[in-house]
Parts: structure tokens; sequence; C-alpha cells
């Protein structure tokens, strides 16, 4: 049996899903993103990580649109490309997530009816057409809590366990994985029942969803985290000694070394309106807009549109992008292209999955498999 499982990346944006994956030693093999600026970075990130390319490619513009991928030689294309990996690596998986503004409680509410959420059932077509040996679906809260989303969920999980997949939930929250925010996410993964035997793995063997958690959300949300503090420009406070330090936006933004990072200059400059921002107490994220973060406590969802304003907790101005790139858990040597737009890299930053969740959850899926895969030698600190 291969050492590496091969993997199908799907809606990839920027890849931070796919990092966690590679850094665990899966083989990305095929790369799927529709937006080219999300799909420079992709290939921009890797060749600074020293990563190597997929062998199938990257497949972007119209012809690597999902919607289009389950008809006519699209379809043939990627059929083959997953029986030609079967030939030399046993294990074949499918990851992604997609586009999820329809099922965002702070989104238009369209569901399955909107142009975003009718990719999440041509992701499921896709899946149950090329039976990868599993998947992992990633998707915001909203479409496991809502109730007329969740209806429409159960209808995907529906398809797919008619398709032959046993299948595994959890709305998992990244903090519990390190990542210093507070970001909810309904993960969805299923497994082949057919693979399951053939691999002499029980059905009923229960997924090990907790095994990789380093704070169980219960005592994360227990500390006395700091509340809210008049904001003062470029002042100095140590961390409270009763906080877990490494969950803090402060500890990664010394973790990442921010201020020194290549994207350290790229945030927006305000026309006007300035003043507003001193005006805001560090740690006041109760507003849609204007949230200031603070510097000893986790960051609110990283999420940077539709008027979302992120605060930098001791500067007047918004945060960075090497600072929402921190924030996101991402390796310090990271980095986005100088030419790229300043709205498309906060769109794509808070479009990703969390560099340690995403880890966390390829190495779970490695436990539950019982397989042993060697990472490549990669520097991420």
């Amino acid at each position: 049996m291969s050492d590496r499982p091969c993997i199908f990346s799907f809606f990839a944006g920027s890849g931070f899903l796919d990092l966690g994956f590679e850094i665990s030693g899966f083989n990305i093999v095929y790369v799927n993103e529709i937006f080219s600026p999300f799909m420079a970075v992709y290939r921009y990130s890797r060749d600074i990580l020293n990563l190597p390319l997929p062998e199938y490619g990257h497949y972007e513009g119209e012809a690597a649109d999902v919607t289009k991928l389950i008809d006519g030689t699209q379809a043939q294309r990627l059929k083959e490309l997953v029986k030609d990996c079967r030939k030399s690596h046993n294990i074949v998986g499918f990851i992604g997530g997609p586009p999820c503004p329809d099922f965002s409680t702070g989104g238009k509410n369209k569901g399955r009816l909107g142009d975003n959420g009718k990719l999440s059932a041509s992701y499921v077509e896709l899946i149950c057409r090329n039976l990868p040996d599993f998947f992992l679906f990633e998707n915001v809260k909203g479409l496991y809590r809502t109730i007329k989303h969740r209806l429409f969920f159960e209808t995907l999980k529906q398809q797919l366990q008619q398709t032959g997949y046993i299948l595994t939930e959890r709305l998992v929250n990244a903090i519990e994985y390190g990542v210093p925010q507070d970001r909810e996410r309904i993960i969805l993964m299923g497994f082949r029942n057919n693979f399951l035997k053939e691999m002499e793995i029980s059905h009923e063997l229960t997924f090990p969803w907790k095994k990789h958690i380093l704070y169980p959300q219960e005592k994360v949300f227990a500390y006395p985290w700091r509340k809210c503090e008049p904001f003062q420009e470029s002042s100095i406070t140590i961390c409270p000694k009763d906080i877990p330090q490494e969950l803090t936006v402060e500890y990664w933004f010394i973790k990442n070394n921010v201020l020194k990072h290549p994207n350290a200059k790229h945030y927006f400059q305000p026309r006007a309106g300035i003043t507003r921002f001193a005006t805001v107490d560090e740690g006041d994220d109760a507003k849609k807009s204007f949230k200031r973060l603070h510097r000893w406590r986790y960051s609110p969802t990283a999420c940077y549109g539709n008027n979302e304003v992120h605060l930098h907790p001791y500067k007047v101005r918004r945060i960075s992008v090497a600072e929402a790139l921190a924030i996101q858990s991402l390796p310090v040597n990271f980095v986005f292209p100088e030419n790229m737009s300043l709205t498309n890299m906060f769109k794509t930053i808070g479009n990703g999955v969390p560099y340690l969740a995403s880890k966390a959850l390829a190495q779970t899926i490695v436990d539950f498999l019982r397989i042993n895969i060697y990472p490549p030698h990669v520097t991420t600190a």
C-alpha cells in the first residue's frame, strides 16, 4: 500500500486546507479553484514552501468550475485521473469547502438555491460519481444549525449514504486546535463502506474527532478572558497569567513576526474616518463593523468582507495581511504575492480553513485509517 494517499482538492482557494494535508504527508495531486488570483497565491506559496506541484496540475477558469466538471469532457477527464491515481495509490481522497455565503447567517441566506449554495450539491455529485475512498466537506455552521439549510444538508448526506458512504460529522471550532480564533465550521467526512472493509476497519468504530483537540471548548471559553479596555496607541501590556497565552492575538503576532513579514504593509488605508478608529476600545468586537481585537484574547471569526473591519489592538489602523494570516495560524513563511489586490488578499484569508485546524483534521484521518505516512521535510516555523 502506498504510504501517501492522494488528494483531489476542490474549491481550493489559496490552499489553507490543502496545506494541512500536505504537511501531514498526503499527496495533493489535483487542485481545482475557479478564481485565478487565489490560484496564484496557491502556486506562489507552494513555491516558497518548496512543496511539489500537483501531479495532475492546477485547474482554474471555466474549465475548472465544479458545476461543469460533472458534464462532458471534464467529467470524463476527472474520472480518468482518479482511475490513473488508483494504479499507484490504494487510497484516494477528495477534500473541499464549497463557497458558503448562501448558508451564512450573515449572508443573503439563499441556501441551496443560491449560486454558491448549488456548489455544495455539485461537490456531493462529484463524490458520488467518482467514489473516492474518503472525502472531507467543510462549510459554515449555518448549514448545520439553520433549520431550512439543515434539511438540505440532510438530503446531501442521504445521497452519500445511498452511494455507499459511512458518514461522521462534527461542528468544530478552530480554537480547539490552537488557532487564536473563535471560528465554528461543520465538517462532514465520509468513508466508502467497501474501502473500510478492505482496510479491516469496522464501520462502527468511533471516529477519533477529539484526539487532536488541544483546547476543549468548555475549558477555553471558561477562562477569564479580558473584555474591553480603553484604546491606547502603541501601549505595552503584559499577558495575564490566568489565560492560555498561545491562543491570543498578540502571541501569534509575535510568533509570526508580523511587522517584518513580507505582507506587513498590506492593509487598507482609510480615506476618512481614521479618528473613529481611535474611539473603539481594545477588545470591543460587539458591533457588526469596526471590531477592535484584544491583544490578550482570541480573535472573532476571520471575516473581512461585507463592511466588517477588524482593527489592530494598539495601532490606529486595520489589521494587516500578515496579521490576518497569523490569526489563521498560517506558518510564518506563508506569503502572498505583492501584485495581489488587498480585497482579494483579505477575501481569500477569510474564506480559508485555519491551517492548524486543517492539519489536525488530516492527522485525525490518518489515525482513523491506521496508516503510516511520512510528512515532507518542510519548515513551517
